[in-house]
């Protein structure tokens, strides 16, 4: 074989081997194109596109008065698309945007015009498809940048992005901010309502098709959620948002008076067990006090005295005593300790007069004589009354109460049952304790307390909730009565007459208990707790109150550090409650019978505290205003109509009833004195016009 056919053989296998390798790429694209496309087209969307979760908004909670405790609003998070359909002509884009950049400036004021038309012009050199502009805008504040230059062009063509967020939010701020609680992913159970009523709460979360970006930035591929998200369902809780402010303004100014660690209150309906008020506080500062921790329900300790209601409740239903049935206070010595009375001893006393003073060591010994042979008898009251279990509530977080037994290894037989009958060895909560209370304010009826009372979705209502019935009649009617009479007596004869009011009765018991420092015991440094329970009008019970005060360095006694917040609370409900007063018609007037005067004014105003205090009236006047003109026969009230153009009558009314029509006349006012308004300068039916001067003169 010659030179020319060896190289020409050479170079028809070479050629050969080439259009092989390019038939075989040929083969292997079309195999990939059409027969294995579907499968790398869904790898390849995969990786550059993917549903995110669209957050729901939370369902929101309400007060008891419809107040709005706790609400999702909208948060935007402002993004801009540098290359949008409106601002792809470069003229349009550099045409307007240091205007824009000067309006973003004047707005936020964190950057300076040059900054953000640098920041812009950059981000449109670079082709920027989803530039950050500004975190957390709220709604209107949006609505007004969407008016800016580029972004006024439209909705989408400007190229403004807004990234909706939920934002939670207080409107009472710290208001019941524990009982409320809020969402926390890192707990199972969340914490307070937030919490609990999570999985009504936080609704179903939508989809978004987002889009991979340079960078790695997520796009959202539309401005809207493909599966739209589903708003969470509103709780309706029994909190009275002005009974939790006076509850937690009380408390906080007897914690900064007594200097003390921490402390607790607790306001609840005695019929439907509805909590009305829970407050917190912890001392984070010297006369600084936050919400850190729930006491009320998770607060485990001693309670000391407050608990004698059940020593002697056990007593009196075994009927080892009456209440007249004598003993001897001051002392009392069981083998290792003797027990003694801080006030020192009143002598030999009526088991009544015992437990209003609050002798510990007639207590001790009432229980230890009668019980000592049969010990587990006493313990068996309190586990058929529940005291050793946990009430079930609706908010995570209670405190799983320790009542001992004889058979508990920790149980002394000496010690033990003594102490356990003035409120030691045990372990209950603040609301474990005034739900005992609270049955005997209810008629010997035990239910457990309720802090939500209805879910509704769009208005609608979903759930209703009523307090579990724990134990229907906790002793005899017997046992309830004499005990009703003791914590009465304890307010008009015994330690907490500083709780006692001239206008409404209080039943209730003060409590002092020495605090255990955990591993060290009680021989460490001294440390109190003083308490008062009670519930109040005692004749016809409307509300229970409790009231914990831990540490507190000036005075110690329930009586006088912790009875002045029950006092404040109660005074100021009851003021405020008219369906606890007695009705006008039920009292004995003497003297001048006839209808209390009224200022002129609103009618409607009238009519309303008249109805108020149970007094009837004839009204010949239907009109929404009139005159009250005192006769010999009593009160009688003119119809009031304003005629156009004319001078109204506002002697005799109040300034604000008077300002009201007089600015509906047109008329400016200067005002002399306070009161009600005795004269005017311009008479009743003097023609007027717009912006005429008017002196009125208050008295």
């Amino acid at each position: 074989m010659n030179i020319r056919a060896n190289i020409l053989l050479r170079v028809y296998l070479s050629f050969g081997l080439i259009v092989l390798l390019a038939v075989a790429v040929l083969i292997r694209l079309c195999d990939v194109q059409f027969v294995e496309g579907h499968k790398w087209r869904a790898m390849a969307d995969s990786l550059s596109t993917k549903y995110i979760n669209v957050e729901a908004a939370r369902g929101n909670i309400y007060s008891n008065d419809g107040s709005l405790l706790a609400t999702s609003v909208p948060e935007y998070e402002l993004r801009m698309d540098m290359y949008a359909g409106g601002i792809t002509d470069s003229k349009v884009f550099y045409g307007k945007v240091d205007s824009l950049a000067m309006k973003l400036s004047q707005f936020f004021g964190d950057k300076t015009p040059k900054e953000y038309s640098r920041i812009l012009r950059s981000a449109r050199a670079d082709s920027v498809r989803y530039l950050l502009i500004k975190r957390k805008v709220n709604y209107q504040e949006l609505k007004m940048i969407r008016s800016f230059p580029l972004y006024n062009i439209g909705k989408y063509s400007g190229g403004l992005m807004a990234i909706q967020q939920n934002k939670r939010i207080k409107p009472f701020k710290f208001l019941a901010a524990r009982t409320i609680g809020y969402k926390n992913e890192n707990v199972a159970n969340g914490v307070g309502l937030e919490g609990a009523y999570g999985n009504y709460i936080n609704g179903e979360n939508g989809k978004r098709l987002v889009q991979r970006i340079a960078g790695g930035v997520w796009m959202p591929v539309n401005e809207e959620a493909e599966i739209a998200p589903k708003e969470g369902a509103d709780i309706i809780s029994t909190i009275d948002i002005n009974m939790q402010d006076l509850a937690q303004s009380a408390l906080e100014k007897q914690l900064i008076l007594s200097d003390a660690d921490h402390g607790t209150v607790i306001l609840m309906e005695v019929n439907t067990g509805e909590v009305r008020a829970i407050a917190n506080y912890t001392q984070v500062a010297p006369g600084e006090y936050k919400e850190k921790f729930n006491y009320a329900i998770a607060g485990n300790q001693d309670p000391g005295s407050t608990f004698k209601v059940a020593s002697y409740m056990a007593l009196l239903e075994d009927e080892k005593v009456d209440t007249n049935t004598m003993i001897g206070t001051g002392s009392y010595h069981v083998p290792g300790k003797t027990i003694v009375d801080s006030h020192g001893s009143i002598g030999v006393v009526t088991v009544k007069k015992a437990f209003e003073e609050s002798s510990n060591a007639a207590v001790a010994q009432l229980v230890n004589t009668h019980y000592r042979e049969e010990q587990s008898r006493f313990t068996d009251h309190l586990y058929d009354w529940h005291l050793n279990e946990k009430m079930g509530l609706q908010i995570p977080g209670e405190a799983q109460p320790v009542v001992k037994n004889p058979k508990n290894r920790s149980w002394n037989k000496n010690l033990t049952l003594p102490q356990m009958a003035y409120g030691y060895e045990m372990q209950l909560t603040p609301l474990k304790m005034l739900s005992f209370y609270n049955a005997v304010a209810n008629n010997g009826r035990y239910i457990s307390p309720i802090f939500v009372k209805e879910i509704r979705r769009l208005g609608n209502p979903v759930e209703q909730f009523k307090a579990r019935v724990i134990n229907p009649m906790i002793c005899s009617e017997k046992t309830l009565k004499k005990m009703q009479e003791m914590l009465e007596g304890v307010v008009t004869e015994g330690t907490g007459k500083l709780m006692g009011s001239p206008f409404y009765r209080v039943a209730g018991k003060t409590g002092t208990a020495q605090v255990a420092d955990g591993n060290k015991g009680y021989k460490a440094k001294k440390s109190y707790q003083a308490s008062f329970a009670g519930y109040f009008p005692a004749d016809k019970p409307k509300y229970s109150i409790i009231v914990c005060i831990n540490g507190p360095k000036h005075g110690y006694y329930g009586s006088t550090v912790a009875g002045p917040v029950f006092k404040e609370i109660a005074d100021r409900i009851y003021a405020s409650d008219t369906q606890m007063y007695n009705s006008v018609s039920d009292v004995h007037l003497v003297g001048n019978t006839k209808s209390p005067e009224a200022k002129a004014g609103q009618s409607k105003a009238v009519k309303k505290v008249y109805n108020a205090l149970g007094i009837k009236t004839l009204y010949a006047a239907k009109s929404d205003y009139f005159n009250s003109v005192d006769t010999s026969n009593g009160i009688v009230y003119e119809e009031y109509s304003a005629v156009k153009g004319m001078m109204p009558n506002v002697v005799g009314m109040g300034l604000k009833d008077a300002l009201y029509l007089l600015g509906n006349a047109g008329l400016k006012t200067q005002i002399i004195g306070s009161g009600k308004v005795e004269s005017q300068s311009i008479p009743s039916g003097t023609k007027i016009g717009k912006g005429l001067l008017v002196q009125l003169a208050l008295r």
